[in-house]
């Protein structure tokens, strides 16, 4: 049986503590970005628990993170907008309608 530090197949992905770890760190981002501020404030405005949405953030910085790495890149907020403009996102239409 998996553990919840497993993932579907079974393999360890991220150890516990560095998975609160980046919970805590995508808590203090909504402070900082922009794009962070904006979801944070959407899944608000769905109804979600607040535990939920940092979570929820914490796996989207961990994915941006990765790619990061993996293309040895480094994280910048102007290019990762321009991306999420590029691809029509419903983040940024809401950010602009609720003027964050």
């Amino acid at each position: 049986m998996n553990t919840p530090d497993e993932n579907f197949k079974g393999v360890c992905l991220i150890s516990k503590s560095l998975r609160q770890k980046f919970v805590e760190w995508a808590g203090f981002t909504i402070r900082y970005s922009f794009w962070a501020k904006a979801y944070y404030r959407q899944q608000e405005a769905k109804g979600k628990p607040h535990n939920t949405i940092i979570r929820s953030l914490a796996f989207k910085w961990i994915r941006i993170l990765f790619r990061c790495w993996k293309t040895h890149t480094p994280y910048d907020e102007s290019t990762y907008l321009t991306a999420l403009k590029s691809k029509g996102s419903p983040l940024l239409k809401f950010a602009m309608e609720s003027e964050l």
